[in-house]
């Protein structure tokens, strides 16, 4: 029969939100360069650009589940969604790297004549112009405790790995009600890690921007607080999808890729705990 079908793979049909993702991407980095440089009009074009990467991400996820739904996700498909998933996950761990690589470039080889007196990481210049002492952190610098509330949002993290993993396994073998209670469980970990870092943020002895270990600190810890929410709100959708039936134990891509992505987040924040809490402020006087 002509026009049949005799592949796996999905060969998906022309739609319009590859456009509408595009002109949405354009106009929220416009209103972000308008922004920063404080130019008549940012918060109407900011405000349309958030706006349509929302409804972007809501209508072309709503199709993809519905593609599932349809069937149209085949083992072959799957299979390359799946490097899909890895590759992306990649990208995100290059993009952390840069702001580790960033870190430990500021703390390793610190500019010699850099805000001596306020900043951290800098060297002290002595008589002869030859670098005297590296002094990590510099004084006056008080740091956040890394076994006070930075521990208890590793042990948050830690926690919420194993129910993510309980939730997995729950939904392949079959067990709706502890697919529920996982999802359930991670996603409280997860707002509950958000709370506390508000609050470590709203009390942090620094602010920032202005010295080297304020500015990475803020950044490193930002952005990973930001892939937090964004994990959050992928378990969320993945929640809501369990309750309306769509994981079956041979499909369930979507969360499969939710907990990949929160494992993920776990294991950066290990490394940022380890690297910017406690080596980071390594002898510093704790807030």
């Amino acid at each position: 029969m002509a026009g049949a079908k005799n592949h796996d793979y999905h060969i998906l049909a022309p739609d319009i939100w590859p456009f509408v993702g595009a002109f949405a991407a354009l106009t929220f980095t416009t209103g972000m360069v308008f922004f920063m440089h404080t130019m008549a009009g940012w918060e109407v074009i900011l405000g349309a650009g958030i706006a349509l990467l929302i409804a972007t991400f809501w209508g072309w996820f709503s199709k993809i589940v519905k593609e599932a739904q349809a069937g149209d996700h085949t083992p072959v498909v799957q299979l390359h969604m799946r490097y899909g998933m890895i590759l992306f996950i990649l990208s995100e761990v290059m993009f952390f790297v840069g702001w580790f690589w960033a870190f430990f470039d500021f703390a390793l080889f610190p500019a010699p004549l850099q805000m001596v007196a306020e900043g951290t990481w800098q060297n002290l210049i002595g008589q002869d112009g030859a670098a005297a002492l590296v002094q990590f952190p510099a004084d006056g610098i008080h740091v956040i405790d890394p076994f006070d509330l930075p521990l208890i949002n590793t042990l948050i993290l830690l926690c919420s790995g194993t129910t993510v993993t309980w939730a997995h396994h729950s939904l392949i073998n079959g067990d709706r009600e502890g697919l529920k209670l996982g999802l359930w469980a991670t996603i409280g970990l997860g707002l509950l890690f958000t709370a506390i870092q508000a609050y470590e943020y709203l009390h942090a002895p620094f602010g920032f921007g202005g010295v080297n270990y304020t500015s990475a600190f803020y950044m490193a810890t930002g952005f990973h607080g930001f892939h937090v929410i964004v994990g959050t709100i992928f378990l969320i959708v993945c929640l809501r999808r369990t309750y309306l039936g769509h994981f079956t134990p041979r499909q369930h891509f979507g969360f499969e890729a939710a907990a990949w992505y929160w494992h993920f987040v776990d294991v950066v924040w290990l490394f940022l705990f380890i690297s910017v809490y406690v080596w980071g402020g390594w002898g510093a006087e704790v807030h």
